[in-house]
This record gives structure tokens, C-alpha cells and sequence, in this order.
């Protein structure tokens, strides 16, 4: 692997300075934060919309870091590392993924599609790999950088590739079948996601089409949509279950808990069972019997592996575990390349210093069980786990390679033994294949609590940060807030998050939330924007940094750090400019610059005001007078005390509406919990927080029955009813009841009858197929929490603050 790394740098078009042209490499990166990076790593700069990776250049070359691909070097690290210097790092990448490509020559099936290429690259793999070596792209690993990051896991011992590829607007196909070169395609479903990215319909079944434009065959639905794009020279194997022209007929019947697919193939004619009955599903499970079809498995194979398909779990989720603990879990896969991901994203995530990671046999690598394991225990060393607990009977062989290690033969040897393990106060990956059945431990180990959640997805937030980050001028900083529990969604998990992206300053409303915050190890720089008086002491103690808002505040601090010999203790001084809330205002000025002339115990870091209508273009000479009054107080008192601090006036709506106004610092707030007063912006952010609930009880009643306290709702006719465990103790205000809101269970809204209790609600099932323990969404997509505080003549702040802490939070990604 070395050698082909070697070989495929050096053909790219590259400048190369340095004096190690031939060196070995074994890995290839392009995250400057993972722990993974060290002296035989190729490491991509890649530029981003907001981030540039040759500004970490001089951070990695301290940690061994010694191969770049970079646009440019660094000042002052010429001499000190080997770089190849191109004019652009990810079409570097992808020039390099496609020389590695072309090194292995063997069967490589691509997908594509609207919806339904993980799960299918998935259950292929499931249905596969008794029979190959197979590399497959890791996660969602789809994109223009995870495509060829999934190439580049290729090694000898592989002998079959499944790839997905995924694109938002026209031309980029082309580049990711360059780099997969597919013999085999695979198109699972042409569906409405991305529609945005084309003109129309058409244009982007063309574009995905040139995935298979140099395969040997196209596996696909038959469509009268997609036939005008086949390409000549390749096969089409198609399937339908409506048209007896395609080559492969499928018939569905449903059973009580399954489906089954009676398929005419040719002289063929079998029925197979699947264990599920959704269309999504039967669809996704059709194209994997097309590839098995293609390469000629038996029908008893076909059948035998096809009834033992699973849902498959698609997102590393967070929890709360027993005993002061945090849970990563990802307890459905055990592959080298996905253990990568799961302790990157462990790192981004622990809670704790303390890191424990329980993992089973590693499956699928291609390697030699020696290589493998020697590879598995380096990468353990350099994520600097403090405990590996190994199961199956493959790991105990090699328990040795690891320290600190105890190995299990199995899940249910483990699970014997639970009591006399000891788990606390640190962060556990969970990490195995699903013939182990680590849902057993997760549950084991997570913290018990109702059924009801809410889902964080970390994958939203970071795309919304991303989002705003893409409206700020170049070297303006950030400031995100967390405080409320991160607005009701979690406020250390977050701003782990946060601190994983870089930003420049996390804001808290009080110190309690800045201490929590510290102490979780956020090493971001925390500014309290409401700190009380009595407070002071503790932040200075938890190096937290106050807004200094009044003459009394400032006097008080001021006292306090002369007692405590301070020198230079950062401070942020804010300014009422028309909010009427908190800040010095204009007469107060003189005071203030006189309390802070010449005063060594204090630096301002910054100085801030709040907009009060940022959000309302009604208002927006209002919000002009606030800023050009902010202007004249920030540069008087920065001119007579000779600083130049940070100044920052913009929230969320700010960065949106008065861009010329950015200064040095913005606060992001709201927006990065996918809410925005402006509807078209909205359509642009990702919703972050889904709140679910289970169905406890279903009843039918009838005609003049009542349901709940004060008999508020009456049957006017026999009515199904569903009772669900959530209530106003959660947060779910009380004027979302009596026909107000809904709930939506298999896609359908669901009335909510009478008063919400405490702990419950009712809602109106008639006519929807639900069972007793079936999901519910009480906010997410449907009702959205926009919709919700319309409906309640509030905010959608409200609405996501008032969820209480009783309801668990699952963080995933």
C-alpha cells in the first residue's frame, strides 16, 4: 500500500519541494484534528467555503506530520517537511484516488440514487461478503472528498468494491466515476432530494447516469425516465413490478411481518421472504437480488441470505450512561475504516478524559488477521483509548497487542461479567459487528429513562454552522451561543461540537453554564453575557470572561481582581444602543473610560452591542441608528484607551440581513439550531431536533365518551385513541391540546384530544394502522417547531427551551 500511495502522488500534477521524495506513506488525511495523523500520513490542505487546512500545516508538523499537498506553503515551514504544491488540493485528491484506483483490477459495483445507496451498499455487503473481500464506502462516504477517501482504503487482500456516489447539481459525476470506475452499476431510486441542484428531472437522471457510462452492466427499475440515458455500450438489467418487460418480474405479497417477493426470471420462477413490508425496503432489497442475480447466486443462496436482511442503523449516536458516563454507540458494524470514523468522532465528542472503547472481532478488512489487529491496536495507541475490552474469539487471540486490555469470547461472557466491571466517569465507544449483538451492552450500560426523546443531529448543526460561516467576510470571527441547555437540544455536547470546528468563543447567559461547560473540558474561550455580581469570583476561578455591562458591575470586578493580583483578565464591555436591556449607556461613557484608564487588572477583549430588531426589515432604520451609535461609542472609547479589541453588534438574523455591519465578530445563535425568521432562509437550514414519543396504549371509544381531565373532548362518533407518554412536565405546552396540535405517527397527523396532562397526551388515531409501541414525532419535521410557535403566538426559542431535562437527549451524526 505504501508503494501505490507513493506511486499515485507522484503522478498528479505537482510541484514537489523537499528532500524525501521517495519516503514510505501508509495513510492519507485530510483532518488536521484526528489523532490518527502522524509521520507516514499524506496529508491533503484542503480550502473550504470556511476553512483553510493550511492554517493547521505548522500544528500537524508537531505532531510527525511530514507530507503535505498543498496550494502553497506555509511561512516559515519550507525547509521542514515534504510538499507537493498544486493548484488545487481536492482536485488533487481526487487525481490521486483515480492513480490508486487504477492499481486493482477487480469486480467494483457503484451506486446511486435519490434515496436508498447506503442501505443497499450496506445489505450487499451483508449479502457479499461470504463469498469476497469486500471494501465498501464507509458511513455516507458519497461526496466529491468521501468518494475518493473511500477509494483509497483499497488493499491487496480486497477482491470485490461497493461505492456509493452522491451529487447536489451538475458535473460532478464525472469526476467520482473517474475516480470509482464502476464495472458494475446500480441505480437504486430517482426521488425528489437534490431537485434544487438541476433544472429538472431529466437533467439530473443525466448526470447520474454518467456514473455508469464505462460500466459493464446497469441495474435498475425500469423507467421510462431513465431508458433515454442508458449508455450504449452497456448492459441494462433491469427489474420492475408492474412491467413483465423487464428482465427480472417481481410480484410482492404482504405477510403478517414480512414481505414476499414472488420473482420470474427467465425460466426461473421463486418466491423469497424479506423481513419488512415498507416500500422503501422491498424496493432497496429488489436491487440487491438484481446483483445477486447478476452474479449468478443459486436460488437456495438467494433465498437463505435475503430472509436475514436487518434495518440497518446509518448514524453513531450519543447517550447518557449509567454511572456518569457518555455512550457512543455504534454497535452495528466492525470494519478498520468505519473504527477510523467511530473514534475521530469519539474524540469530538468524549465527555470525559477517561476513554474506554468496547470492540468485537473486526470483520472484512482484507488483511492478514496479524496485519489487521497490529493496524487495530496502532490506532488505538494513537487515540490514546485508556481501556479496550475485546469480544470474540478472533480479538482474545491478539489480546496482547493492546494494553490495558481484557478480552471476552463473547457478548454473553461479557454480560456475565458486567458487575464486576467498573464504568464511570468516562466516555465508552461501543463498537461491533451485528452478529454480536452489542445492543445488549448499550443497553446495559445507557442510562434509564422514558421513552421519550430527543434527537440531536449533529449532522444538521454542523451544516448550519457551515451555512452562516459561509455569509462572513474573510478573518470575521464567531461567537456561538449555548447557553439555555444549547437552546433546549444540550449544551455540552454541543459545544464539544463547536470546539471540534473551531470556533472562536461559545456564549453562555450565566456562570453555572460556563462552569458545567469548563468542566466538561471545553477549552474554547466562554463569555457570560448576564453574569451576577456574586459570580465573579467563580468565573475568574473557571477562567470564564464576563460582559461587563454597568459602572457597578465594572467597580465590582475591578475590586476583585485587585484583590486577586490579576493582570489582564479578559472582560467584554457592551453598550445599550436602543435594546433597553443591558449596557453602558451614552452618558455613562466618560465614567466608564475613566474606571478603565490606565487599569493593568483588566484587557478588553471585546466590545459588543445587541440589535432589538434584526429580524424585522420594518425596523430597519431603527437597527441602522443602533449601529451607527455603536460605531460612534466602540471607537471613543477604543481611541482614548488606545485598544483595538474585538467589536461584535450581529445575531443570527444580523448576519443574515446587515453583512456590512460584521465588524470583527458575529454571534450566531437560533440559526444554528435550524430556525430563521426569514422563510426562505429557513428552507436552507437543517432541522437539528426531532422529539419523539412511543404510543403506550390505543383504545377505541364511543359516541358521547370523554377523553382527559375536565371532559374537554367528546366522542362525537366511535373514536380510536392513542395515548402517548409525553406531557407538560416535558415541555409541551398545554395550549398545544383540544384540537390545537397534532402529533404525526407512520406519516400521518394525529389530532390531539382534550387536555395535555402532566405526563401524557391523547391523540385521535381513527383511520391510521398504528400498533401499541409504534413512533411518534411530536416536532420535527412534522409539525415543525416554527409551525408550533405560530399556532402558540410565541417564539420557537420557547418552544425548544422548554423541553425539560427529563427528556433524554441522543446526539447521532
Amino acid at each position: 500500500m505504501s508503494q501505490k500511495i507513493l506511486n499515485s502522488i507522484q503522478k498528479i500534477p505537482a510541484t514537489f519541494l523537499g528532500n524525501q521524495e521517495n519516503r514510505a506513506l501508509d495513510a492519507v488525511s485530510i483532518d488536521s484534528r484526528s489523532l490518527q495523523n502522524g509521520p507516514q500520513t499524506l496529508f491533503f490542505a484542503l480550502i473550504g467555503a470556511n476553512t483553510d487546512a493550511h492554517l493547521y500545516v505548522k500544528d500537524l508538523m508537531v505532531t510527525g506530520v511530514r507530507n503535505f499537498v498543498v496550494t502553497h506553503i506555509p511561512n516559515g515551514c519550507e525547509t521542514k517537511a515534504n510538499f507537493y504544491v498544486v493548484d488545487d488540493t481536492l482536485v488533487a485528491l481526487q487525481q490521486f484516488a483515480a492513480n490508486y484506483r487504477d492499481f486493482f483490477d477487480f469486480p467494483i459495483i457503484g451506486l446511486t440514487g435519490s434515496n436508498g445507496k447506503t442501505i443497499v451498499k450496506e445489505w450487499l455487503n451483508f449479502l457479499l461478503s461470504p463469498d469476497f473481500n469486500v471494501i465498501r464506502s464507509p458511513k455516507s462516504y458519497n461526496s466529491q472528498i468521501g468518494v475518493p477517501l473511500s477509494v483509497i482504503a483499497i488493499n491487496e487482500k480486497h477482491n470485490l468494491g461497493i461505492f456509493e456516489a452522491g451529487i447536489s447539481t451538475s458535473s460532478e459525476m464525472a469526476k467520482l466515476e473517474e475516480i470509482i470506475k464502476p464495472t458494475v452499476g446500480v441505480l437504486t431510486n430517482i426521488g425528489s432530494a437534490h431537485d434544487q441542484g438541476f433544472l429538472n428531472v431529466e437533467e439530473k437522471i443525466k448526470e447520474k447516469m454518467s456514473l455508469f457510462e464505462n460500466s459493464k452492466v446497469m441495474i435498475y427499475q425500469i423507467d421510462k425516465r431513465v431508458d433515454p440515458f442508458v449508455c450504449s455500450k452497456t448492459k441494462a438489467f433491469t427489474w420492475s413490478f408492474v412491467s413483465k418487460e423487464a428482465d427480472v418480474y417481481i410480484v410482492k405479497k404482504s405477510g403478517s411481518d414480512n414481505t414476499i417477493l414472488n420473482v420470474q426470471y427467465g425460466a426461473e420462477n421463486f418466491d423469497l421472504k424479506i423481513p419488512f413490508q415498507d416500500e422503501a425496503s422491498i424496493e432497496n432489497a429488489s436491487s440487491c437480488l438484481m446483483v445477486l442475480l447478476y452474479f449468478k447466486y443459486d436460488i437456495n443462496t438467494i433465498q437463505n441470505r435475503m430472509q436475514l436482511l436487518y434495518p440497518f442503523e446509518m448514524r453513531l449516536k450519543v447517550k447518557n450512561g449509567i454511572n456518569n458516563c457518555s455512550i457512543i454507540d455504534d454497535s452495528y458494524s466492525s470494519d478498520f475504516q468505519s473504527l477510523k470514523i467511530a473514534l475521530d468522532f469519539l474524540e469530538s465528542q468524549k465527555q470525559y478524559e477517561k476513554k474506554t472503547i468496547i470492540l468485537s472481532d473486526i470483520f472484512q478488512s482484507g488483511l492478514s488477521k496479524d496485519e489487521l489487529y497490529t493496524k487495530v491496536s496502532q490506532l488505538i495507541v494513537s487515540n490514546k483509548m485508556d481501556r479496550v475490552i475485546g469480544i470474540g474469539e478472533t480479538i482474545s487471540e491478539f489480546k496482547d497487542k493492546f494494553t490495558n486490555c481484557i478480552t471476552f469470547k463473547n457478548t454473553a461472557a461479557f454480560i456475565a461479567d458486567f458487575e464486576s466491571l467498573d464504568f464511570s466517569n468516562e466516555t465508552i465507544l461501543i463498537k461491533g459487528a451485528r452478529s454480536f449483538q452489542f445492543e445488549e451492552i448499550v443497553y446495559l450500560l445507557e442510562e434509564k429513562t422514558h421513552e421519550t426523546v430527543l434527537e440531536i443531529n449533529l449532522n444538521a448543526i454542523s451544516y448550519n454552522l457551515n451555512f452562516f460561516k459561509s455569509k462572513l467576510k474573510p478573518k470575521v470571527k464567531i461567537m456561538v451561543m449555548v447557553k439555555a441547555f444549547g437552546y433546549g437540544n444540550g449544551g455540552l455536547e454541543i459545544a464539544k461540537l463547536l470546539e471540534h470546528h473551531k470556533v472562536d468563543y461559545l456564549g453562555v447567559a450565566f456562570a453555572d453554564e460556563g462552569i458545567s461547560l469548563k468542566n466538561g473540558g471545553v477549552q474554547v474561550p466562554i463569555m457570560v453575557l448576564n453574569p451576577e455580581n456574586t459570580s465573579f469570583a467563580a468565573i475568574i476561578q473557571h477562567q470564564l470572561e464576563p460582559e461587563i455591562y454597568c459602572l457597578k458591575g465594572l467597580h465590582a470586578f475591578l475590586k476583585i481582581a485587585k484583590q486577586k493580583n490579576l493582570e489582564q483578565f479578559p472582560i467584554h464591555i457592551k453598550f445599550d444602543t436602543g435594546m433597553h436591556r443591558l449596557g453602558f449607556e451614552e452618558n455613562t461613557i466618560e465614567e466608564l473610560i475613566t474606571a478603565l484608564k490606565g487599569n493593568n487588572t483588566v484587557q478588553i477583549k471585546s466590545i459588543l452591542s445587541h440589535l432589538a430588531t434584526s429580524d424585522d426589515l420594518e425596523h430597519m432604520d431603527f437597527a441602522h441608528s443602533q449601529i451607527a451609535l455603536f460605531e460612534k461609542l466602540s471607537s471613543r472609547l477604543m481611541s482614548e484607551l488606545h485598544i483595538k479589541p474585538l467589536r461584535h453588534i450581529l445575531n443570527t438574523s444580523g448576519i443574515s440581513n446587515f453583512q456590512e455591519s460584521q465588524y470583527d465578530m458575529v454571534r450566531l445563535g437560533i440559526g444554528l439550531y435550524g430556525i430563521s425568521n426569514d422563510p426562505e432562509e429557513q428552507k436552507q437550514l437543517e432541522d437539528v431536533g426531532t422529539l419523539k414519543s412511543v404510543i403506550s396504549q390505543i383504545r377505541t371509544i364511543a359516541a358521547g365518551e370523554s377523553v382527559g381531565y375536565g371532559r374537554k373532548f367528546m366522542a362525537e362518533k366511535p373514536t380510536k385513541i392513542a395515548t402517548i407518554p409525553i406531557g407538560y412536565a416535558d415541555g409541551i405546552s398545554r395550549g398545544w391540546g383540544n384540537g390545537v396540535g397534532f402529533v404525526t405517527i407512520k406519516k400521518e397527523k394525529a389530532s390531539i384530544l382534550g387536555s395535555i396532562c402532566m405526563d401524557m397526551l391523547m391523540v385521535d388515531v381513527t383511520g391510521i394502522e398504528c400498533k401499541e409501541g409504534d413512533a411518534v414525532i411530536v416536532f420535527g419535521q412534522s409539525p415543525t417547531v416554527g409551525y408550533m410557535a405560530q399556532k402558540l403566538n410565541t417564539i420557537s426559542y420557547e418552544i425548544l427551551t422548554s423541553i425539560s431535562q427529563r427528556v433524554k437527549r441522543v446526539f447521532f451524526r
